[in-house]
Protein backbone atom coordinates (compact mmCIF):
# COMPACT_ATOMS: atom_id res chain seq x y z
CA UNK A 1 0.00 0.00 0.00
CA UNK A 2 1.21 3.64 -1.17
CA UNK A 3 2.24 6.12 1.85
CA UNK A 4 -0.17 8.95 2.66
CA UNK A 5 1.34 12.41 1.60
CA UNK A 6 1.03 12.82 5.53
CA UNK A 7 3.08 9.58 5.97
CA UNK A 8 5.82 10.94 3.39
CA UNK A 9 5.93 14.02 4.90
CA UNK A 10 6.92 12.63 7.97
CA UNK A 11 10.04 9.95 6.41
CA UNK A 12 11.17 12.69 3.57
CA UNK A 13 13.31 15.92 4.61
CA UNK A 14 11.49 18.82 3.31
CA UNK A 15 13.47 19.29 0.34
CA UNK A 16 12.57 15.79 -0.92
CA UNK A 17 8.80 16.37 0.13
CA UNK A 18 9.02 19.36 -2.06
CA UNK A 19 10.29 18.03 -5.00
CA UNK A 20 8.63 15.01 -5.16
CA UNK A 21 5.43 15.76 -3.96
CA UNK A 22 5.06 18.97 -5.07
CA UNK A 23 6.97 19.30 -8.33
CA UNK A 24 9.63 21.59 -6.63
CA UNK A 25 13.22 22.05 -7.88
CA UNK A 26 16.08 21.91 -5.44
CA UNK A 27 18.60 25.27 -5.97
CA UNK A 28 21.46 23.99 -8.82
CA UNK A 29 25.26 23.00 -7.63
CA UNK A 30 23.71 23.00 -3.86
CA UNK A 31 22.25 19.23 -4.26
CA UNK A 32 23.34 16.02 -2.88
CA UNK A 33 24.64 14.03 -6.15
CA UNK A 34 24.89 17.22 -9.02
CA UNK A 35 28.43 16.37 -9.30
CA UNK A 36 28.79 12.64 -8.25
CA UNK A 37 30.39 10.70 -10.74
CA UNK A 38 30.86 7.26 -8.60
CA UNK A 39 29.63 4.18 -10.11
CA UNK A 40 25.93 3.18 -8.82
CA UNK A 41 22.02 3.45 -9.39
CA UNK A 42 19.93 6.03 -8.91
CA UNK A 43 16.52 4.93 -7.25
CA UNK A 44 13.37 6.67 -6.96
CA UNK A 45 13.38 8.12 -3.23
CA UNK A 46 9.88 7.37 -2.57
CA UNK A 47 9.92 3.60 -3.30
CA UNK A 48 13.18 2.53 -3.94
CA UNK A 49 12.60 1.58 -7.88
CA UNK A 50 15.72 2.01 -9.88
CA UNK A 51 15.65 4.85 -12.34
CA UNK A 52 18.73 5.59 -13.45
CA UNK A 53 22.22 4.60 -13.66
CA UNK A 54 26.01 6.37 -13.55
CA UNK A 55 26.49 4.58 -16.59
CA UNK A 56 24.31 6.86 -18.46
CA UNK A 57 25.18 10.17 -15.86
CA UNK A 58 27.39 12.93 -17.56
CA UNK A 59 28.45 16.73 -16.43
CA UNK A 60 26.40 18.76 -18.08
CA UNK A 61 26.98 21.87 -15.97
CA UNK A 62 23.75 22.74 -15.63
CA UNK A 63 23.98 21.98 -11.28
CA UNK A 64 21.82 19.19 -11.36
CA UNK A 65 22.00 15.23 -11.91
CA UNK A 66 22.44 14.28 -15.74
CA UNK A 67 21.80 10.96 -17.56
CA UNK A 68 21.03 10.67 -20.94
CA UNK A 69 18.65 8.30 -20.62
CA UNK A 70 16.45 6.40 -17.89
CA UNK A 71 17.05 2.58 -17.18
CA UNK A 72 14.17 1.84 -18.81
CA UNK A 73 10.79 3.90 -20.42
CA UNK A 74 8.88 1.94 -18.67
CA UNK A 75 9.68 3.12 -15.34
CA UNK A 76 8.93 6.83 -16.20
CA UNK A 77 6.49 9.00 -17.87
CA UNK A 78 7.02 12.16 -19.35
CA UNK A 79 3.98 15.28 -19.03
CA UNK A 80 4.28 18.58 -20.69
CA UNK A 81 4.71 21.27 -18.46
CA UNK A 82 4.07 25.08 -19.02
CA UNK A 83 4.68 26.89 -15.70
CA UNK A 84 7.15 29.51 -14.94
CA UNK A 85 6.30 30.80 -18.40
CA UNK A 86 7.84 27.88 -20.16
CA UNK A 87 7.54 24.70 -22.41
CA UNK A 88 9.25 21.79 -20.82
CA UNK A 89 8.68 18.18 -20.50
CA UNK A 90 8.19 17.05 -16.67
CA UNK A 91 9.64 13.58 -15.69
CA UNK A 92 7.51 11.45 -13.03
CA UNK A 93 8.16 8.46 -11.63
CA UNK A 94 5.36 5.71 -12.74
CA UNK A 95 5.06 3.68 -9.89
CA UNK A 96 4.85 6.59 -7.38
CA UNK A 97 4.06 9.49 -9.45
CA UNK A 98 6.75 11.21 -7.95
CA UNK A 99 8.37 14.54 -9.60
CA UNK A 100 12.06 13.94 -10.79
CA UNK A 101 12.69 16.64 -13.02
CA UNK A 102 12.60 17.88 -16.48
CA UNK A 103 14.19 16.54 -19.79
CA UNK A 104 16.00 18.54 -22.25
CA UNK A 105 16.83 17.62 -26.13
CA UNK A 106 20.30 19.39 -25.78
CA UNK A 107 22.14 16.22 -24.43
CA UNK A 108 25.06 14.28 -25.89
CA UNK A 109 24.50 11.65 -28.71
CA UNK A 110 23.68 9.14 -29.70
CA UNK A 111 20.51 9.88 -27.36
CA UNK A 112 20.68 13.72 -27.71
CA UNK A 113 18.66 13.80 -24.83
CA UNK A 114 19.74 15.37 -21.24
CA UNK A 115 17.32 14.17 -18.17
CA UNK A 116 17.97 16.84 -15.45
CA UNK A 117 16.83 15.38 -12.42
CA UNK A 118 16.83 16.91 -8.81
CA UNK A 119 18.80 14.77 -6.38
CA UNK A 120 16.20 15.13 -3.38
CA UNK A 121 14.50 12.91 -6.18
CA UNK A 122 16.98 10.25 -5.91
CA UNK A 123 19.09 7.95 -3.41
CA UNK A 124 21.83 6.64 -4.79
CA UNK A 125 22.92 3.22 -4.24
CA UNK A 126 26.87 3.00 -4.65
CA UNK A 127 28.11 -0.34 -7.05
CA UNK A 128 29.93 -1.94 -4.00
CA UNK A 129 26.87 -1.72 -1.90
CA UNK A 130 24.51 -3.19 -4.77
CA UNK A 131 23.94 -6.32 -3.49
CA UNK A 132 23.90 -5.48 0.45
CA UNK A 133 21.07 -3.23 -0.74
CA UNK A 134 18.80 -5.61 -2.36
CA UNK A 135 19.68 -4.53 -5.84
CA UNK A 136 22.70 -7.39 -7.33
CA UNK A 137 20.92 -7.93 -10.60
CA UNK A 138 22.30 -4.46 -11.34
CA UNK A 139 25.84 -5.24 -11.16
CA UNK A 140 26.26 -6.62 -14.67
CA UNK A 141 25.57 -2.91 -15.19
CA UNK A 142 28.87 -1.78 -14.14
CA UNK A 143 31.23 -4.52 -15.55
CA UNK A 144 34.38 -3.30 -18.15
Amino acid sequence: MAESKEELKQRLTPIQFEVTQKNGTEQPFKNEYWDLMDDGLYVDIINGEPLFSSVEKFESNCGWPSFTKALSDEKIVEHLDTTMGMRRTEVRSKNSDSHLGHVFPDGPPPEGLRYCINSAALKFISKEDLEKEGYGEYKSLFEK
